[in-house]
């Protein structure tokens, strides 16, 4: 899969060979000279990934990753640094403004390559999709629920009424949508087969069941507030 990838390196000739490199692995890659110039470009293009040189015109390499560290935004982007010092303590230093990997130069492009890839994987493995509210914390993946971290066991029915309130936060949904949708067109039964589903879950994720507020006479709407 293509990945947004940012090169910010003042030598044009090493940018150029890293740029056909990850372009060869069919990625977007969008180079720079000044990490001024790449970070500008981060508020209208997300990275999944960027590579800096510690010794650029203008702002240091280092000092751009500790920016990029301090946005809520960029807390979790895979950033590798590529210089040419090569000595322990600039290694430090480059790890400790909060870079993921460090390779010197000269390098090797196979090399380069292969550590992009293996920051790329570490970020989708680490990616697990949740859906949250308040105390409440739902995994998609593994279809868990958490309420203040704690794990909460619910029926299939129970987790399919939850998550479809939660994809809905921004307006009412009725009853005979909650059994169209999580029961199914074909159901014949009455409505009140969500009032005890819905009185049942509240019971289930304790303090967060307050969250689910019942609209008299239309439906329900999940909402923190």
């Amino acid at each position: 899969m293509s990945k947004n990838i940012f090169i910010t390196e003042d030598d044009e000739s090493i940018r150029a060979l890293i740029k056909v490199a990850l372009e060869g692995y069919n990625h977007n890659v969008y180079d720079f000279e000044t990490a001024e110039d790449a970070m500008e470009k981060m508020k209208t293009v997300k990275p999944d990934l960027a590579i800096f040189d510690l010794m650029l015109p203008g702002m240091q390499g280092t000092e751009a990753v500790k920016r990029l560290r301090e946005s809520d935004k960029f807390k979790k982007l895979p950033i590798i640094i590529l210089t040419a010092k090569d000595n322990e303590i600039d290694k430090i230093i480059g790890l400790d403004s909060g870079a993921d990997d460090y390779i010197t130069k000269p390098f090797s492009v196979m090399e380069l390559m292969a550590r992009v890839r293996s920051q790329l994987r570490r970020t989708e493995e680490d990616s697990v999709n949740y859906k949250e509210m308040g105390a409440l914390k739902i995994n998609t993946d593994t279809r868990e629920v958490f309420v203040n971290d704690s794990l909460v066991i619910l029926t299939f029915k129970e987790y399919e009424l939850l998550v479809y309130l939660i994809n809905n936060t921004h307006r009412v949904v009725t009853r005979d949508e909650l059994l169209n949708k999580i029961w199914g067109y074909e159901y014949t039964g009455e409505t009140r087969t969500i009032d005890i589903h819905i009185r049942t879950l509240r019971q289930k994720i304790g303090t967060a069941g307050e969250y689910i507020k019942t609209i008299r006479g239309m439906g329900y709407r999940i909402s923190k507030d």
